[in-house]
C-alpha cells in the first residue's frame, strides 16, 4: 500500500481504501497507536470506532454503492509469519452486495454473497480507478 488512499481519520483510527477491490469499497482501518490485542483498546477507542467508523462507513457504502451488508474482520495472523512478529490492531471492512455494481466502466460482482468472503479472490485495481472510487466515497463522508 505505497500510495495510500486515506478516506478519513478520527482521533484514534485511520481509514484507508485498499487497492484490493474484489469487494467494492474494501477498506482497512488502522488504530493510530501500537496495540497488539483488542483487549488493550480503551473505552474511548471502542466508542470512536463504533460511532465514527462503523456507522459512517456502513451509511456511506449503502448510499454510494447500495451495499447490502458488511463483513468486519480483525485478523492478525499474518504478523506471526514474520521472523519478528509485530501484530497490530486493525480491521478489514468488506461491503457485500446481492447485486452487481457498475462504476466507472467496471462491473463489480460478489459471487459469494450470503457466504464467507473468498480470501483467494483478488482484484487489484489501477490507481486511477482507486482514485475514482475514493473520490466518490468522499462525497458522502
Amino acid at each position: 500500500m505505497k500510495d495510500k488512499f486515506i478516506l478519513f481519520e478520527t482521533k484514534f483510527w485511520k481509514v484507508i481504501l485498499s487497492d484490493e477491490q474484489s469487494y467494492l469499497g474494501r477498506c482497512i482501518i488502522l488504530l493510530k497507536r501500537d496495540s497488539n490485542e483488542l483487549s488493550n483498546l480503551t473505552s474511548e477507542e471502542w466508542l470512536d470506532f463504533h460511532e465514527n467508523i462503523v456507522k459512517k462507513l456502513e451509511f456511506t457504502f449503502k448510499k454510494v454503492f447500495d451495499a447490502t451488508t458488511f463483513n468486519w474482520t480483525c485478523l492478525m495472523n499474518y504478523a506471526y509469519q514474520a521472523k519478528n512478529p509485530k501484530p497490530y490492531v486493525h480491521w478489514h471492512f468488506r461491503p457485500r452486495y446481492n447485486h452487481n455494481v457498475k462504476f466507472a466502466g467496471k462491473e463489480f460482482q460478489d459471487p459469494e454473497f450470503g457466504n464467507h468472503y473468498n480470501r483467494e479472490r483478488k482484484n487489484f485495481v489501477s490507481k486511477r480507478l482507486l482514485k475514482k472510487i475514493s473520490d466518490e466515497i468522499k462525497k458522502y463522508l
